[in-house]
C-alpha cells in the first residue's frame, strides 16, 4: 500500500511582470536577469489571495482525478505567505471546496514545503489513517518581497499547485529529508506580528524595515543547493535501491536555471531530464513543484509506470528528495 498521485491542478494569476517591468523598479535589465536566473517573467496577485489560488488549484486537481471533494479526508496546504492566520489556509480551502469530511492543517517548510507535504500525506495514507489527500502548495510571495531590492525582487512570483493522492497498491519508496536550522540566516523573513503593542510596541514607520521582507544571501543559497540536492537524490536512490538510469525525469524546485543545470551536471544527467518552467513563473516557493508537475501531467509528458524524482530545497535550511511512480 502506498500513496498514488491521481490528479493535479494549478493556478497562477493572469497579471504578469516581465524583466523589463522589473527594470522600471530597480537597476537591472532583462539580459542581466535572464543570464543569472533564467527568469523571464513572474505572475503577481491582484485580487487573488493565497487561499483563493490554493482552492482553485485544488478544485482543478480534484476534477483531474475524478474525485468528489466530499471524499477527501485530508487537506494539507504548504505556504509561507498565507493571507490568513486563523483559521488556517487549509480550513479555508475546505470551506470553499465543500470538503466537509477532511482534516485540515497548514505546513511551513518554504520551498521544500510541497515535498514534505507529499511525504506527510503518503505516510498517513500508508498507515491507513486517511484514504484520500489533497496536498497544495500556494504562495503570494509578492506580499513578502522588497520591491526595491534587486537581489530578491527579480526572483519571486505567485501561484499555486495541487495534487490528489489516494491510497493504492504499489511500491513504497522511502523519502530523504534534511534540515539545518544553524544555516537558516541564509534566507529569512521576519513576521510583522513579532510585537504585541503592549510591552513591545512597533511604530508603524518601522513596519517597512527590510527584515519584514524576504532577505537572501544568494551565494550561500546557491552553494547549498548545488551541493545538497545531488546528495539527496543520490541518497534517496541508494536508500530505495533504484538505479539512476531508471529515473525518467527530475522535478526540482524551480529557483534558478543555474542551480538546475549544476545539479544535472553533478549527477551526470542530461539537462533534458530536468524540465523547467521558472522562466515563466520565477520562484514560487512551495508552489513550484506542483505547478510544474501539473503542466507535465496535462501535456502528457509523464509516462505511466515511469519513476520520477521530486527534490525540494530552500529556507530552513531544508531539503529532500522523493521517488514516485507515475500512475
Amino acid at each position: 500500500m502506498t500513496g498514488i498521485i491521481c490528479g493535479t491542478g494549478s493556478y497562477v494569476p493572469p497579471y504578469s511582470m516581465d524583466n523589463n517591468d522589473i527594470a522600471k523598479l530597480v537597476e537591472t535589465s532583462d539580459e542581466w536577469i535572464r543570464e543569472r536566473t533564467g527568469v523571464v517573467r513572474r505572475h503577481i496577485i491582484e485580487e487573488e489571495t493565497t487561499v483563493s489560488m490554493a482552492a482553485e488549484a485544488g478544485r482543478l486537481a480534484l476534477a483531474d482525478a475524478g474525485v468528489d471533494a466530499k471524499d477527501v479526508d485530508l487537506i494539507l496546504v504548504s505556504t509561507i505567505s498565507s493571507n490568513v492566520i486563523l483559521p488556517c489556509a487549509a480550513c479555508e480551502v475546505q470551506k470553499i471546496l465543500g470538503a466537509d469530511h477532511a482534516t485540515c492543517f497548514d505546513l511551513n517548510a518554504a520551498c521544500t514545503g510541497f515535498l514534505l507535504g507529499y511525504n506527510t500525506a503518503v505516510a498517513y495514507l500508508e498507515s491507513g489513517v486517511y484514504q484520500t489527500a489533497l496536498v497544495i502548495g500556494s504562495e503570494s510571495l509578492s506580499n513578502l518581497t522588497n520591491w526595491s531590492d534587486r537581489g530578491t525582487c527579480i526572483l519571486f512570483g505567485d501561484g499555486a499547485g495541487a495534487a490528489v493522492i489516494r491510497a493504492g497498491e504499489g511500491r513504497h519508496y522511502l523519502p530523504v529529508t534534511h534540515s539545518n536550522g544553524a544555516k537558516g540566516e541564509a534566507l529569512t523573513c521576519k513576521s510583522r506580528h513579532d510585537h504585541n503593542g503592549l510591552t513591545r510596541k512597533l511604530e508603524p514607520e518601522n513596519m517597512a524595515a527590510p527584515e519584514y521582507s524576504m532577505q537572501m544571501d544568494g551565494q550561500a543559497v546557491f552553494k547549498f543547493a548545488v551541493r545538497s540536492v545531488p546528495q539527496a537524490v543520490e541518497e534517496v536512490l541508494e536508500k530505495n535501491q533504484v538505479a539512476q538510469e531508471e529515473i525518467s525525469c527530475y522535478i526540482l524546485h524551480q529557483a534558478n536555471r543555474r542551480i538546475v543545470e549544476a545539479v544535472a551536471k553533478r549527477l551526470s544527467e542530461p539537462i533534458e531530464k530536468f524540465p523547467m518552467n521558472l522562466q515563466e513563473y520565477g520562484n514560487t516557493s512551495s508552489a513550484s513543484i506542483p505547478i510544474l508537475l501539473d503542466e507535465l501531467n496535462r501535456a502528457g509528458k509523464l509516462e505511466k509506470g515511469r519513476k520520477i524524482v521530486m527534490a525540494g530545497f530552500g529556507a530552513g535550511l531544508s531539503w529532500g528528495a522523493s521517488i514516485l511512480e507515475w500512475k
